[in-house]
């Protein structure tokens, strides 16, 4: 039995496996831009590498362009998604690459964006640059999961995230931490790769968290905060309320309590009331419309129990990041249970894990 053998050598695959990780270090920080990594080569040694900038912009390819410490006459570029041939906030990257003398491009995936999609190819061939493409598609495809989603359903991609003990305890009393500081890291670093992160009103009235990157030298790359806040019960004493601004935090709710209203407002928290369903609870396919609209395309749920149940039970979670501690948690005073441990096993399936004998806690991760 024969099998189909790509076009493709392993010096193709090394630098195209290069410019997926230069991508995949920058995801989640590139805005509405899908993030994208580019590789420049001629007579054999990389010449220059690029990625898209934070926010989105410059894009990979114009980086990588202009990063460039020899003449690009002749030399091939790498890169994992199909370059813009459009004109947008910035000039086409297919311009650029035939104005630099590049003679071949080699990229992964067509882009989904109907305003390039395959265009790109036709106008670099039309240049007598040699295109080739397909390299490495299942590495790209996982990588651009949250772009898909972003320009398919005009949602953001939701990464949600809970910590439970061995006995699929979420909370104790008396115990302040469940997981180890490896996967706190972990934790973190979600928040780091997310341009938010939501959380309900009584989540942030009992845990009082501070929803921040934590990670040193990154702490300026901390989430916008939302907040499902129907009755605008939030304290106002809460580390939230305390380093609110217009430009950190998002509360959704529904009460005329015109007193919180002000208070809330005068604070610069941007206050957007939402409707309710038949049982009294916010619309959460609204809400993940309404933020995508203002800009949101990574969204993490740090939510408690009732939350994330209602979330998975919709399939409105893409991503899911279990953490469990090897240790078993009190029963005798107050507790809550993690109620949705079923639904994950049988809605989702498992995506990796991550075991390590140093960390003792197991991350499993799950996808739609």
């Amino acid at each position: 039995m024969s099998t189909k053998k790509d076009n493709y050598s392993f010096k193709d695959k090394k630098y195209m496996k290069l410019a997926i990780g230069l991508a995949r270090a920058r995801k989640g920080l590139t805005g509405e831009n899908p993030s994208v990594g580019c590789v420049i080569v001629k007579n054999d040694k990389i010449i220059s590498i690029g990625q898209t900038g934070y926010k989105g912009r410059p894009h990979a390819e114009s980086n990588a362009i202009r990063n460039s410490f020899q003449n690009l006459e002749g030399s091939k570029m790498y890169v994992t998604l199909e370059p813009c041939s459009h004109y947008g906030k910035t000039p086409p990257c297919t311009k650029s690459i035939i104005k630099s003398g590049i003679k071949e491009v080699i990229y992964s995936i067509d882009d989904i964006d109907k305003k390039v999609k395959g265009k790109s190819f036709k106008i670099l061939k039309n240049n007598k640059i040699k295109v080739k493409r397909g390299i490495l598609k299942k590495e790209t495809n996982e990588l651009y999961n949250s772009y898909f989603i972003n320009r398919k359903y005009k949602l953001p991609f939701v990464t949600a995230k809970i910590a439970i003990s061995k006995n699929r305890l979420i909370y104790s009393e008396g115990t302040k931490r469940i997981t180890n500081q490896i996967s706190d890291k972990i934790s973190h670093y979600l928040r780091f790769k997310n341009d938010a992160i939501m959380i309900s009103s009584k989540t942030l009235n009992i845990d009082n968290p501070k929803l921040d990157c934590r990670l040193k030298g990154f702490e300026n790359f901390s989430p916008k905060r939302i907040i499902l806040d129907r009755d605008l019960d939030i304290n106002l004493n809460t580390n939230i309320f305390k380093s609110s601004n217009k430009n950190n935090t998002i509360i959704f709710y529904n009460s005329s309590n015109n007193y919180k209203i002000r208070i809330l407002k005068k604070k610069g928290i941007i206050l957007i009331k939402s409707k309710l369903d038949n049982k009294k609870r916010f619309d959460l396919r609204i809400i993940k419309k309404k933020l995508f609209s203002l800009g949101i395309r990574n969204l993490l749920i740090e939510g408690g129990d009732k939350l994330t149940k209602i979330m998975l039970d919709n399939k409105l979670i893409d991503q899911f990041y279990l953490f469990k501690s090897p240790k078993n948690l009190s029963k005798i005073k107050n507790y809550v249970i993690f109620t949705s441990y079923d639904i994950l096993k049988n809605k989702y399936k498992i995506k990796s894990k991550i075991t390590s004998n140093l960390a003792k806690d197991n991350i499993t991760i799950y996808k739609q």
